[in-house]
């Protein structure tokens, strides 16, 4: 864990002093944000660390999990006030899995706060409040909303890191083993290293009341390595993205017009007993945007 006695303001004032504006640290943003593109060898560590519950007896902790996969950090977006970073798993040259996406946005105001049930509460936040921050967005594999959150980037002492909590969903290697816990408040770190970055989490499992009260059930430690390797070995993963980019345009450019109505959302958990990701999953590469339009308007809640 890294220690943050610092605070952000006043990180962003010692850069000031010692001769950085705020543009050259905008830059050194940018430039730890783009260094996480690239073919890495991921390896995926959690562990439940401290339990909670009343049942002690009954109650069923989370095995500790350890997993290695291969993914193309593919850069899909660059434009001085937004970095989209779509990640891709690598199965086998002939088999892709379009994986999650982080957006990064320079003084974002409007964010999509994770509640509960699949619901996110719209929230708008004060420009002053976010000044010189960067918002990580992220996202499902359908491009449905995950977990969003607002923070400075830190480079001292050699360390360029972002840290940030937040609320989410379930993740995807609980969501279908646990229905005990309904939010998980991640404590984030992404940092960038010399052979890479790193994505640290110390998380709560909560039991969320439909007034926002919560009850902590356990916490877990989370520490995904990235290694970069070679751009070469993930060829099969820039192919496919070429193959597949228009499409999956056409469903950002869909969820776009949903954010835009800067309302609370919520999504349903399937339609005639299917995911979203399904749905999209199973779209041709040349599928027109009515098609992708119509499947994510299906599983949208009208309020």
């Amino acid at each position: 864990m890294i220690t943050k006695g610092l605070c952000l303001s006043a990180v962003m004032a010692l850069s000031i002093n010692f001769g950085f504006s705020q543009e050259s640290k905008k830059q050194q943003d940018i430039k730890s944000i783009k260094s996480m593109c690239g073919c890495y060898e991921v390896k995926f560590n959690f562990a439940e660390t401290f339990q909670y519950s009343k049942d002690s007896v009954n109650y069923k902790p989370s095995k500790t999990k350890h997993d290695y996969g291969l993914e193309w950090v593919e850069l899909v977006e660059d434009t001085p006030n937004k970095i989209m970073l779509q990640h891709l798993l690598i199965v086998s040259d002939k088999m892709i899995i379009k994986h999650w996406r982080q957006d990064w946005l320079y003084e974002n105001t409007d964010l999509y706060s994770f509640f509960k049930d699949n619901t996110w509460k719209f929230n708008k936040l004060a420009k002053k409040d976010v000044k010189g921050q960067w918002t990580q967005k992220v996202y499902q594999v359908d491009d449905s909303p995950r977990y969003e959150g607002t923070a400075t980037w830190v480079h001292v002492d050699g360390k360029d890191y972002w840290a940030n909590t937040t609320d989410a969903p379930l993740p995807r290697r609980e969501h279908t083993k646990r229905d005990d816990y309904n939010v998980l408040k991640r404590r984030n770190i992404q940092e960038i290293t010399a052979t890479g970055w790193n994505h640290e989490q110390d998380n709560d499992k909560l039991i969320r009341d439909n007034n926002g009260k919560d009850v902590l059930l356990a916490q877990e430690k989370g520490l995904d390595v990235y290694t970069k390797v070679a751009d070469s070995k993930c060829l099969a993963a820039q192919n496919w993205w070429t193959a597949n980019k228009a499409v999956w345009k056409n469903v950002r450019d869909k969820w776009d017009t949903v954010f835009a109505a800067d309302k609370d959302l919520t999504l349903k958990n399937d339609v005639d007993k299917k995911p979203l990701y399904s749905f999209l999953f199973d779209l041709k590469p040349d599928a027109k945007k009515a098609e992708s339009d119509a499947i994510i308007d299906n599983f949208v809640v009208k309020q």
